[in-house]
């Protein structure tokens, strides 16, 4: 133990003394895990030293030993807040939630945007960022103790490697963790060619020590007679990097010429293209492989000369030019680095958080007492902070906008999903459509078989969607549900009209034609709409506004003979219900407009709305025949018996009560009947006039909140 104890103070040195106490204090907790000769996952201590090479704070530290996985097996457990601390609380607390997290599947390989939602689900829910940085030290134990786990086990975790830890460590800037972790992954998905890399550097490498050490000498000496002070050094190739390469150029290892690779910095912008100058006027260059990034930065901002060279020996070197600022950027600048390697988009919170976590890595003074305060307090994650990511039951991950509810997660599924949702359950609970989402969470979306969405979705007052997209698809169903209901008022009127008139065939096409409407829809539709009214159709048609002749003649030039029909008298006439009258078509009348009547001399009284403009201009001679006229005597009504299935009970029954309200329907009965899970069955009586009325009904309720069916009783 004392051998222990003494490696561990080795280990932890450079710390103050009130540090090390506290080290020491972590390291006696966990001193009191039972050692486990079967146990080889990654420890606490060794995750420590780990971190210990990127100079990190004391904070790090001991969340680093306590996150070690085995406290979970202590009787009683320590109270880490209380003796370290909330900040060590909370890393330990992030480091543990992402050494469980078990989202990751092998099928995410070859779905790019899951493995980005999934990087961006973990740095989003970190508390702190040192939290991820801990985690990745964690993954390059664990990618050590590998070898001692099953076939299927190495691979699974190589490939999550590959695919979400080492790319979080170049976005990090962290290029140390990225490169050892790509090349452990590799080594055990590609054993083989790992072997022949590996072999093929090592065998080459005093070769490629020598030209690269003589290229530097040369150029030193050369920039120095120039007055040209610069720093130069290898830039080495790691393995996983190679074969990419390898297999993206289509080369073998041998033909590859940026095995050789020289790094130059020098002081100004100036002195970067004098370098190159030099550069060229040594060696001979291949032209094809010049870049000019100062003067044409990448997308990203990254600047700096790349060029290539052939030495004496016939060896290619690949040469980068930058200013120490321009170096700064490339490294520090972690937001545009990542963004050209792997695609992403740049974000002022990564680059401000990333840029934190460099600073503090590399800030050698920042473990003096009290000098990493104020960095500390500007560590905490902002990463991805207004994105929520959640997963389907299937454990696809799904990337929305912070404060999103169920029905915005319904809408990114399907819009059909979206449109007949009724309901959801989060963690297997049932919540309200308006339960804002959290990350990590699992949504399961409840729909009806029918039914679309209700008006109340796209309120902003309500809070059921958050998401611009899930709006606009609730709109645009709305939208289309009028065109539909339009269309058919519009066929409905005009046939009527025919009907009346006695045509038994109409020419749509040339009707569309002569109101400038593209097609037949969009003339229904305008009909319906009320923007082509009755009266520009009696026009059409030729027909008088208050007299129509018996027979009509349309303009494609075919004559229909027939008397129009008299309907038998919907209205009453000074009290009497039989009198025979019909309805004038440049106004259609309906029960509910204010009405009067005018006498015709061959078709008794026709009915007119009191606002129709032929009656408001009615010569003065022609006003005597107008009579007051009244609707008939009021529609039976009939009662039915309807039955309301929903998910949730609460103001169910006021939520449909108010609805039959508006529809002034009167409610006879009604019977709720709950369920320990919260469901519930709704049998109302209602009072309705007509069957129409009954399906106009049963649509609004079909569209409130937690709605599962609502259908009449048979």
């Amino acid at each position: 133990m004392q051998k222990k104890t003494k490696s561990n103070n080795q280990l932890f040195s450079g710390f103050s003394a009130l540090d090390t106490e506290q080290i020491n204090r972590a390291l006696a907790i966990i001193a009191l895990i039972p050692e486990d000769p079967q146990y080889f996952r990654p420890k606490g201590v060794e995750v420590a030293a780990v971190l210990m090479d990127f100079n990190v704070d004391l904070d790090t530290i001991l969340a680093a030993i306590l996150s070690d996985p085995r406290l979970a097996h202590l009787n009683p457990k320590p109270n880490i807040k209380q003796q370290f601390g909330d900040t060590v609380a909370t890393l330990v607390d992030d480091v543990n939630w992402l050494n469980k997290l078990t989202v990751y599947s092998l099928e995410m390989t070859d779905q790019p945007n899951q493995t980005e939602t999934l990087r961006r689900m973990l740095l989003s829910m970190t508390r702190d960022v040192r939290a991820v940085l801990i985690k990745l030290a964690y993954r390059v134990q664990r990618l050590k103790v590998l070898p001692k786990e099953s076939y299927e086990l190495r691979r699974f975790i190589a490939q999550e490697t590959l695919d979400i830890y080492a790319p979080i460590a170049n976005r990090m800037g962290i290029h140390q963790l990225k490169w050892e972790l790509e090349d452990m992954a590799f080594r055990y998905l590609k054993p083989q060619s790992y072997r022949r890399i590996a072999k093929s550097l090592t065998d080459n490498r005093v070769q490629r020590e020598n030209c690269i050490n003589g290229f530097i000498g040369l150029l030193k000496g050369k920039l120095a007679e120039e007055g040209i002070l610069a720093e130069i050094y290898g830039r080495p190739k790691h393995i996983y990097s190679i074969w990419k390469k390898m297999r993206r150029k289509q080369l073998d290892i041998d033909e590859l010429y940026d095995l050789l690779a020289v790094r130059v910095i020098v002081d100004n912008l100036t002195t970067c293209y004098a370098t190159l100058g030099v550069v060229h006027s040594l060696w001979q260059t291949v032209p094809k492989e010049f870049d000019d990034y100062i003067a044409n930065p990448k997308e990203n901002g990254y600047q700096s000369l790349h060029t290539v060279i052939i030495d004496s020996d016939g060896n290619r070197i690949e040469v980068q030019i930058r200013t120490q600022q321009m170096h700064d950027f490339a490294e520090l600048g972690v937001a545009a680095h990542w963004s050209y390697k792997e695609g992403g988009k740049h974000d002022a919170a990564i680059e401000k958080n990333i840029a934190s976590l460099r600073k503090l890595l590399e800030e050698t003074s920042s473990r003096k007492e009290g000098g990493d305060d104020v960095l500390a307090e500007n560590f905490r994650s902002e990463l991805f902070n207004d994105r929520v990511y959640v997963l389907t039951p299937a454990g696809k991950l799904i990337d929305l906008v912070k404060g999103s509810t169920p029905l915005d997660f319904a809408y990114a599924i399907h819009t059909e999903i979206g449109h007949r949702c009724r309901g959801a359950k989060v963690n297997g609970r049932i919540v309200p459509l308006t339960y804002a989402l959290k990350s990590g969470e699992q949504v399961k979306i409840l729909t009806a078989k029918e039914g679309g969405p209700n008006h109340n979705w796209i309120d902003p007052n309500l809070g059921y969607l958050k998401t611009s997209a899930a709006i606009s698809k609730v709109k645009s169903w709305f939208k289309n549900q009028q065109q539909a209901q339009n269309i058919a008022t519009g066929k409905a009127i005009l046939d009527k009209e025919s009907q009346r008139l006695g045509l038994k065939m109409l020419d749509l096409a040339e009707l569309a034609k002569h109101f400038h409407q593209p097609d037949a829809d969009k003339l229904l539709e305008a009909i319906g709409r009320s923007d082509i009214n009755s009266r520009q159709l009696a026009a059409f048609f030729k027909v008088p506004e208050l007299e129509a002749p018996p027979s009509v003649r349309l303009r494609s030039g075919q004559a229909l003979q027939g008397k129009k029909p008299e309907a038998k008298s919907e209205v009453s006439v000074a009290g009497i219900d039989n009198v025979l009258t019909s309805f004038a078509q440049c106004c259609s009348p309906i029960q509910g407009n204010d009405i009067i009547g005018y006498i015709s001399h061959k078709k008794g009284i026709t009915i007119h709305r009191q606002d129709c403009e032929n009656i408001l201009h009615l010569d003065p001679e022609k006003q005597a025949q107008l009579i007051s006229v009244n609707w008939g005597a009021k529609k039976a009504r009939y009662v039915v018996p309807i039955v309301i299935h929903a998910f949730n009970s609460h103001n169910l029954l006021s939520d449909v009560t108010q609805i039959l309200a508006q529809a002034k329907i009167h409610i006879s009965n009604a019977a709720l009947d709950t369920h320990p899970d919260f469901s519930a069955l709704l049998n109302l009586s209602i009072q309705i006039e007509n069957t129409d009325q009954l399906s106009q009904v049963l649509n609004k309720i079909s569209q409130l909140p937690n709605i599962v069916d609502v259908k009449r009783k048979t």
